[in-house]
């Protein structure tokens, strides 16, 4: 540990903060990021930290550069369209070159307070750090619910040791970050990656806090997509599950066709059933036939959109404190 600690000095965390219209929580934010690294700098921390716009329609990118020109600590990178969270951290580790990089959100449902306990797991030696939450303050019934579901079918499908009631507060190595900027793969889930990756992993429990202010960004139909880009990257249950209803049906049609013909032959067939029968297996098999069909065409489709190359965002916008009036003026 005494080793450690002396390696600390001129050590760099860095922090990657996604934002999307977050007038209303950056100033907090700051405050009490400040705070914090104010307390890790005693034991001779230097900080980083990205602010990765996701394509704000308010005046978030215009506080940030106020404060650029105020904290020597700062860069900002802005996407050229919104693609959400998850691609604005993958976005924020490639302009992060400090030493590690922890992921968290703006709206301060991730305490920054937590961030020295990360810190003295990733001293220990390990490479990720995950903040586990044990409750979700200022959520619905059925926001909970809905969470856990989803945890629960990600736990049986796709990775095992995925927490069971979320993370998405963790520290990554700089082995971990180099590792993920090396994977090109887009419609993936961000978390199931850097658990899908390995190296030594650790975790600690916080509370998740209710949002400081503003909405929520986090839609449903982000969720679903969310949902559907991990089940189909990282597991091949759909396509297993597809082959067993196929096997099942025509297991229920062989079955159906002997029952048929042992009735004919004992005289019991009722006339005028056959219809219905008809209907009903048309109906059954035809709806079941799409819908693996469909389930195909999401992996086809995702496989289609790797194969095009095209980047995971554009960045629009870089700046640093160094930098800034420089960048402006050539953007002028």
């Amino acid at each position: 540990m005494a080793e450690a600690e002396n390696n600390d000095e001129n050590r760099t965390i860095g922090i990657v903060i996604p934002l999307f219209n977050e007038t209303l929580n950056l100033p907090e934010l700051v405050k009490r990021l400040e705070s914090t690294m104010g307390e890790l700098s005693k034991s001779g921390y230097d900080f980083e930290v990205v602010f990765v716009d996701d394509h704000s329609t308010d005046e978030t990118p215009a506080m940030v550069k106020q404060l650029l020109r105020e904290k020597t600590w700062l860069r900002f990178v802005r996407l050229s369209r919104n693609c959400g969270s998850y691609t604005a951290l993958a976005a924020g580790l490639q302009y992060c070159s400090a030493d590690c990089a922890i992921l968290m959100a703006a709206d301060l449902q991730d305490p920054p307070e937590i961030i020295p306990q990360i810190v003295a797991k990733w001293r220990e030696g390990y490479e990720v750090v995950w903040a586990v939450r044990t409750e979700r303050e200022g959520e619905s019934r059925i926001t909970k619910f809905l969470a856990a579901t989803f945890y629960w079918l990600m736990r049986r499908l796709v990775l095992p040791d995925i927490p069971a009631k979320g993370a998405d507060f963790l520290l990554m190595d700089r082995k971990a970050i180099d590792a993920y900027n090396s994977i090109p793969e887009k419609h993936t889930s961000f978390l199931a990656m850097v658990l899908w990756m390995g190296f030594r992993q650790a975790f600690i429990s916080y509370t998740k806090q209710a949002r400081h202010a503003g909405k929520s960004k986090w839609t449903l139909s982000k969720k679903m997509n969310l949902f559907l880009d991990s089940i189909i990257s990282f597991s091949y249950a759909p396509i297993r599950v597809m082959s067993l209803i196929g096997f099942g049906m025509a297991l229920c049609g062989f079955a159906y066709a002997c029952l048929v013909v042992l009735l004919r032959l004992c005289g019991w067939v009722v006339a005028g059933t056959g219809f219905a029968a008809l209907m009903t297996v048309l109906l059954v098999g035809q709806g079941s036939i799409l819908l693996m069909l469909g389930i195909l065409g999401e992996y086809l489709w995702r496989t289609f959109d790797e194969a095009r190359g095209r980047p995971r965002y554009i960045v629009e916008e870089y700046l640093t404190h160094e930098n800034m009036s420089s960048n402006q003026g050539e953007k002028r």
